[in-house]
């Protein structure tokens, strides 16, 4: 029973990130968000393809010095936060919002105080952020939360987008709705039960939902215009302390974006099989044209990590923070000139490096088809169904936002002899209202249309 009792601490050491390190032994505690599938090049996949480890095997060999990888899983970013703030976690990964927490909430220990390093995917617009409601809602646009209730996980990146759009409608955020602060999967339950009337969360939440024929779209976050991205936070006094430790996981994240941006379908079922995510759900933000894989840090991004400070402070304490010098670039600077990469070519290109127009994937099939417009895939779609073939997933990029959506979770809108997509009844109808003779339809009249 000793032995066993012993045997038992030495396990919730490890698992706690307590340090165990000795003099050729270094322990690494990753934490991060399986589920939260836009940081899977700094989790899910990187831990599933052994990139870190093989980084640190390199390091080994050269140095002698051995490392221990502890993976450590969280549903948002704050139990992280939470952990780095109590030096149990070295490295983690996270949305905007909960960056800027954890930087303010660790910069007063210097052994907790943390930096952001990279980015791990980034959506130009917003889009990675939305306000899902119940299939049967009769809410059409965001003014009709008014006196509802919301869940979100407060301090989120999908809380955020939330006070966003609330404050951009000419709603007060604090007054006009209820809020809930839920985890995600707690919010999930709460809409399916009908405790809420709207849930509005950060990836893969909102397209999970609406696969599983629990939600509908209602508000698309890329409206609101503004980069919402996840990235990578340290802790400064370990990356001082170990700097071989930090370059490889970097150059071990850079494996992975590589791989993600030119496999994506593969990509897409080892993430599905590390999450549990349905492998459809996760291509929808991993596939071509959904979330940008690039890790450098856009002087875009870092300045709209500046302009979320202001949310930040309207929701609570916020210990003031300098994001200028919270962000540190020459640790991934020094893993691109070692790959012989240019940082600043990378960091001046916008474009998704795997964008794609619309998308067909067959069941059945290990590969996908990409197809020239939304009108050429609803007559594929059409012919292959009438051939006895079975769709597993078609996605579509909303005509206005350019948010990659399912096909048949779209709204779309008959122009002529062309059928546009749009991922929410008030996207359509925007566009309805300025082209006259244009008509909503749904999606089986838009494939009997579509000749």
């Amino acid at each position: 029973m000793r032995r066993s009792a012993v045997l038992m601490a030495s396990l919730a050491l490890v698992a706690s990130g307590c340090a165990l390190d000795s003099a050729d032994s270094v322990n690494v505690v990753v934490g991060y968000q399986s589920r939260t599938i836009n940081t899977v090049t700094a989790g899910t996949l990187l831990r599933a393809q052994g990139y870190l480890e093989r980084r640190l095997s390199d390091v080994t060999r050269r140095t002698g010095t051995k490392y221990h990888v502890v993976w450590q899983d969280y549903d948002t970013g704050a139990p992280i936060t939470a952990q780095m703030v109590a030096e149990k976690i070295d490295i983690g990964s996270m949305g905007d919002y909960p960056m800027l927490i954890n930087g303010s909430k660790t910069q007063a220990n210097p052994r907790a105080a943390t930096e952001i390093v990279s980015v791990t995917g980034y959506n130009a617009k917003g889009g990675l952020n939305m306000v899902v409601v119940a299939p049967n809602s009769p809410a059409a646009a965001v003014t009709d939360l008014v006196g509802k209730k919301v869940s979100a996980s407060v301090g989120s990146a999908g809380h955020g987008t939330l006070v966003r759009a609330l404050s951009n409608a000419g709603i007060n955020p604090g007054t006009g709705v209820d809020v809930l602060n839920q985890q995600p999967q707690v919010g999930a339950s709460a809409l399916e039960s009908g405790q809420v009337q709207a849930l509005s969360q950060f990836v893969a939440w909102p397209g999970l939902l609406v696969y599983q024929g629990k939600a509908k779209l209602l508000y698309d976050g890329a409206e609101l215009n503004y980069p919402t991205l996840h990235g990578v936070v340290v802790r400064r006094a370990y990356a001082a302390a170990h700097p071989d430790v930090l370059d490889a996981f970097l150059q071990a994240q850079l494996d992975a974006t590589d791989f993600i941006n030119e496999k994506p379908l593969e990509a897409a079922r080892i993430v599905a099989e590390g999450s549990g995510l349905p492998q459809e759900v996760v291509y929808l933000y991993n596939g071509p044209g959904g979330t940008s894989f690039d890790t450098t840090l856009k002087p875009s991004l870092v300045d709209a990590l500046k302009n979320d400070v202001p949310y930040l402070k309207s929701i609570g304490d916020f210990t003031p923070l300098d994001v200028g010098a919270f962000v540190q670039d020459r640790p991934l600077r020094a893993a691109f000139a070692a790959r012989k990469l240019d940082y600043d070519a990378s960091l001046r290109a916008t474009a998704n490096p795997s964008a794609r127009a619309a998308e067909l994937w067959l069941d059945g099939s290990d590969t996908t088809r990409a197809v020239a417009n939304p009108t050429e895939l609803l007559r594929v779609v059409r012919d292959a169904t009438a051939r006895g073939a079975h769709v597993r997933a078609a996605y579509v990029h909303d005509s206005e936002l350019g948010t990659r959506w399912f096909a048949d979770k779209s709204v779309w809108v008959r122009a002529g002899d062309q059928y546009l997509p749009f991922d929410t009844v008030a996207g359509a109808q925007r566009y309805v209202g300025g082209h006259p003779g244009s008509v909503a339809v749904d999606y089986q009249q838009a494939l009997a249309g579509a000749a």
